[in-house]
C-alpha cells in the first residue's frame, strides 16, 4: 500500500514539476523577448518567442505579440499575418485590429486601415487609437472634411490632447487656413514646447 501511495505522490509531484518548468519556460521566453525590444533587437525578440510559436500557434498572446515585433523590425508582411490570425482567434479584439492598422498604415494601405477604424469605433465610439488613426487616414487620403468631424468630436472630450490638435493643424494648414494652423501650432508650443511638428509647420507658414 505505501509503495502504491509514493508511487502516485511522484507520479502527481512529477506533473505538478511539469507545469512548473512549463510556466517558467513561458516566462522566461516573454521576458527575454522584451529585453531584446527594450535595445532594439527585434530578431532576436522574435526568435526567443518562436519556440513557443511553435507549441503554441493559435495562442491569442503571442500572435499579438509578434504582430508587432514583426511590424517593430519593419517585416509588414509577417506582421499583418500575425495581427490578423489574433483577431480570427479573438475576432472582438479591439487590440489586435488597432495592432493591424499599423503595418497597414506602413505599407500606405489607407482604405484598409479606414475600414479597420470604422469597425473599431462602432464598437467603441470614442476608443482614442480608433478616432486618431481613422483622422491620420483620412487626412492621407485627402478627405480633409472627414478628418476635421473626426478630430473636433475628439476634442470636445480631450481639448487640451496635443495628438488631435496637431491633426487639427496639419488639416488646417492642407486646406489653406494658415492662420488658423499658426493660432493651433502656437497653442500646441504651449502645452509641448518641444513638439517638432509644430515648429516645422510654424516655419513653412512664415
Amino acid at each position: 500500500m505505501r509503495k502504491i501511495l509514493l508511487l502516485l505522490f511522484i507520479l502527481i509531484f512529477s506533473n505538478v514539476l511539469a507545469e512548473e518548468k512549463k510556466d517558467i519556460d513561458i516566462k522566461g521566453a516573454y521576458y527575454r523577448s522584451y529585453q531584446y525590444e527594450k535595445v532594439g533587437d527585434y530578431e532576436n525578440a522574435i526568435k526567443s518567442l518562436m519556440v513557443l510559436y511553435k507549441k503554441y500557434p493559435d495562442g491569442y498572446t503571442i500572435n499579438l505579440r509578434l504582430g508587432w515585433l514583426y511590424y517593430l523590425n519593419k517585416n509588414y508582411s509577417n506582421s499583418i499575418y500575425h495581427y490578423e490570425k489574433a483577431m480570427k482567434i479573438v475576432p472582438s479584439s479591439i487590440e489586435a485590429k488597432l495592432g493591424l492598422t499599423l503595418p497597414l498604415l506602413a505599407q500606405g494601405k489607407y482604405g484598409d486601415v479606414e475600414k479597420i477604424c470604422y469597425q473599431i469605433i462602432s464598437t467603441d465610439y470614442f476608443n482614442y487609437y480608433g478616432n486618431l488613426r481613422l483622422s491620420i487616414v483620412l487626412r492621407l487620403g485627402k478627405k480633409l472634411d472627414t478628418a476635421v468631424e473626426v478630430v473636433n468630436k475628439m476634442l470636445s472630450l480631450y481639448p487640451t490632447d496635443v495628438n488631435f490638435l496637431t491633426e487639427l493643424g496639419i488639416i488646417r494648414y492642407l486646406q489653406g487656413e494658415y492662420g488658423q494652423a499658426k493660432y493651433i501650432f502656437n497653442d500646441i508650443l504651449i502645452l509641448d514646447p518641444e513638439n517638432v511638428t509644430a515648429r516645422e509647420y510654424l516655419q513653412k507658414i512664415k
